[in-house]
């Protein structure tokens, strides 16, 4: 399985042959796109809620600093701790230090993308401590030692066939003929198997969706309940979290909660809603006893000031990938990193380096629409467009993308020479068109792989409109 971005034109090839896969893939509209549309249109001023999510997220980016000074006073205050970690290195031996400090040796895990990105998992198996997944989706892709393919749905890429072939493997003290053809029977395995990992847990590590400042609260949803035992359970208590979920308030969280279960799955609230003030008070019969918060940098703040700030404002609801038809065409392990899709073309050069992340940038038909439902208006494709300038700059670009470039770009400054290349194009691509239709040509078998396009009538626009 590809696990480097670099390799992503060969891993997206791969894919496009894979023919579980695009069964998989081809639940995005039939799922997350119609669960969304149905829940926006039973909410009504759809716009008017993205603006005000949009102006929230703004507003946190013009005071990050002094909104995480101060969400980092009021954690202290509550009995918590706050931990800064500049990079993934640092964000890894801060949990680390804290899990020996406090003696933990079994840990249960809620779902975090940023713990993914920053590799704690291995981080800490390499230290001598197994985390264990507890959301079911990344208890599945643990058992088969393979990363997350979404944001948010982490083992939408296989079929109940595939899950029951791994807790057959990995559940080996159970009956090997038990039935495992429906998913209530998984569901139900699963949660028997976690529910003693739980019980011996001594910490629990989480993400979070927001950090309300003026509280020093930590907002986590979740579907499964999981976040709560992996919480509430142990004696510590781990939040990892990038710096730029910081809000002003529980007020501007409400209003994101809006926009996030309804952009993730359609859900006007998620099951679980839950809000974290730090260790449990003395009059309190359940909570951890030590509360620590990991804030992490990464590459986030080198964002600030650029034309790529924007992509901060994204509160992780993976609506754009479930829209992107380059998403919905190979999937989330071609791209190699945490965070595929568009929101990982816009992200990942600043998180990985663009040297290794320039291909995402590429990998957009620019078609718009992870920006239409962006329910915090990022402007995704500019940001793409940014990190493909910076690719040029910087002389990552492929030799014959620069070329082809070039050559149109010479032509376009000469408008006879121009129109006469267009009026040869439009000719030639006639005699290439069958039905109607140009489906291959040479030098562009890639662009081919996954599309076509309607073939030219012959004559240039310019010639058919010409008064």
């Amino acid at each position: 399985m590809n696990a480097d971005p670099r390799d992503f034109p060969a891993a997206a090839r791969e894919a496009l042959n894979d023919p579980k896969l695009r069964l998989a893939l081809g639940r995005l509209k039939t799922h997350f796109q119609k669960a969304r549309a149905d829940s926006f249109a039973r909410f009504g001023d759809y716009e008017g809620l993205r603006e005000a999510g949009r102006a929230i997220r703004d507003h946190a980016l013009a005071n990050l600093d002094a909104l995480l000074e101060t969400f980092e006073l009021n954690v202290i205050a509550h009995g918590g701790q706050v931990h800064w970690a500049r990079n993934r290195r640092e964000a890894s031996q801060a949990v680390l230090k804290i899990l020996r400090e406090t003696g933990a040796r079994s840990v249960t895990k809620g779902k975090s993308m940023v713990s993914e990105e920053i590799g704690l998992n291995p981080f800490l198996e390499a230290n001598g401590i197994r985390p264990v997944e507890t959301d079911l989706g990344e208890y599945i892709i643990q058992l088969r030692n393979e990363p997350p393919s979404h944001i948010i749905a982490p083992a939408f890429h296989l079929s109940k066939e595939d899950v029951s072939a791994a807790f057959l493997e990995a559940h080996s003290g159970l009956d090997p003929k038990r039935p495992l053809d429906d998913r209530a029977r998984l569901v139900t395995e699963a949660r028997a198997m976690l529910r003693a990992k739980f019980e011996a847990a001594d910490a629990g590590i989480t993400g979070c969706n927001f950090l309300a400042a003026e509280e020093g609260a930590c907002v986590l949803v979740t579907n499964e309940g999981n976040g709560d035992l992996t919480r509430l359970l142990p004696r510590t208590h781990i939040v990892v979290t990038g710096i730029e979920k910081v809000v002003r308030d529980l007020n501007d969280v409400a209003v994101l909660l809006r926009l996030l279960p309804r952009s993730a799955t359609g859900q006007d609230i998620s099951s679980y809603v839950t809000v974290m003030h730090g260790p449990r008070r003395g009059n309190e019969n359940d909570g951890p006893q030590n509360f620590h918060v990991v804030l992490v940098d990464d590459g986030r703040s080198s964002l600030l000031g650029t034309e790529a700030q924007d992509v901060l404002r994204c509160i992780r609801c993976g609506a754009c990938m479930n829209h992107c038809p380059v998403y919905s065409a190979v999937g989330g392990h071609a791209f190699g990193t945490t965070y595929p899709g568009p929101i990982g073309a816009a992200l990942n050069p600043a998180l990985i380096g663009l040297a290794a992340a320039h291909h995402h940038a590429n990998a957009s038909t620019f078609c718009g629409r992870c920006a239409d439902v962006c329910p915090v208006k990022i402007p995704l494709p500019r940001i793409m467009r940014y990190w493909r300038a910076r690719e040029y700059a910087q002389g990552l670009a492929p030799k014959a993308a620069v070329l082809g470039i070039s050559l149109w770009a010479f032509a376009a400054r000469r408008p006879a020479l121009y129109r006469l290349c267009a009026r040869v194009a439009a000719r030639l691509l006639k005699l290439f068109g069958r039905k109607g239709h140009v489906r291959s040509l040479p030098l562009m078998r890639g662009w081919f792989a996954a599309r076509d396009f309607p073939a030219p009538w012959g004559k240039t626009f310019q010639e058919l409109w010409k008064p």
